[in-house]
């Protein structure tokens, strides 16, 4: 992530793959097929995180060169052991401040983050500096408010109950025509906006209520909850769950929206 608001923190690589690595992985990879980008670009991650949605674009998109930014160090050494043996490079970054020269890179993707970054339209713009001419400029966000959250039924059932849960500085930059404001606010290109709607299978309500707890935003909140409240939240959130009868299985859905565009004075 990058330029996260201070509320929200995403710190630990591991924890952080169970809870939405893998969110964005599913996500990611329907992304990806929309945007068929061509083999051989220079690529850059802009708010990389722990790496999962790099080694998708690695898998994905046969890139001649990969670089990722964040701001976490904890998050960068999560990526870098994940792609050990020089896949990638990964530095230290903000998203409002890209250290790349100009017209220095041919793609560029902001995979779940734009809502995290404080002037979403100058990490557009950073982009577009970024790109050289003609380069494709991309990004794709949870539908925050429209409720594409994967975890968006549990933080209003908290919140329900008086809690106040961090929530990132602009969330409203998800927005499908907000997307398409900020990419032709840059001066992009051939822009375009798609909707991504992906399912996320847990083994069962162990599996999903773990993984919860080890939400940045959500675990803190029901720590502080007396034993008694958790177990009875927990057994409410469980009697809302679609949970398969033959197997115990549980399948959450969220959704995704997505942009493109091009730098201009590409051929």
């Amino acid at each position: 992530m990058t330029a996260v608001d201070a509320q929200i923190r995403f710190d630990d690589g591991a924890r952080y793959e169970r809870y939405m690595g893998i969110w964005s992985r599913l996500a990611g990879d329907r992304f990806l097929d929309w945007l068929a980008a061509a083999p051989g670009l220079d690529w850059l991650d802009v708010g990389c995180g722990n790496g999962a949605f790099t080694q998708a674009l690695i898998a994905r998109c046969a890139p001649a060169r990969v670089y990722g930014i964040d701001p976490s160090v904890p998050q960068l050494t999560h990526a870098r052991a994940r792609l050990a043996g020089g896949a990638a490079q990964f530095l230290a970054g903000d998203a409002m401040a890209l250290p790349f020269p100009a017209a220095s890179v041919d793609a560029l993707v902001m995979p779940l983050v734009i809502f995290f970054v404080p002037d979403p339209a100058r990490g557009v713009a950073e982009m577009a500096r970024v790109g050289r001419p003609g380069a494709l400029v991309s990004a794709y966000a949870w539908d925050l408010p429209g409720g594409g959250f994967p975890y968006h039924a549990l933080q209003a059932r908290l919140r329900a109950l008086g809690l106040t849960l961090p929530a990132p500085p602009s969330p409203d930059a998800s927005r499908l025509e907000v997307l398409q404001a900020l990419w032709t606010g840059a001066g992009l290109c051939e822009v375009h906006t798609h909707a991504i709607a992906v399912q996320r299978t847990f083994v069962g309500f162990d599996d999903y209520w773990q993984t919860v707890l080890e939400a940045p935003s959500i675990g803190p909140q029901l720590a502080r909850l007396r034993s008694a409240e958790v177990a009875q939240f927990a057994a409410e959130v469980r009697a809302e769950l679609p949970i398969d009868p033959a197997d115990g299985t549980i399948s959450v859905w969220a959704r995704a929206h997505a942009v493109a565009g091009r730098v201009p004075g590409g051929r």
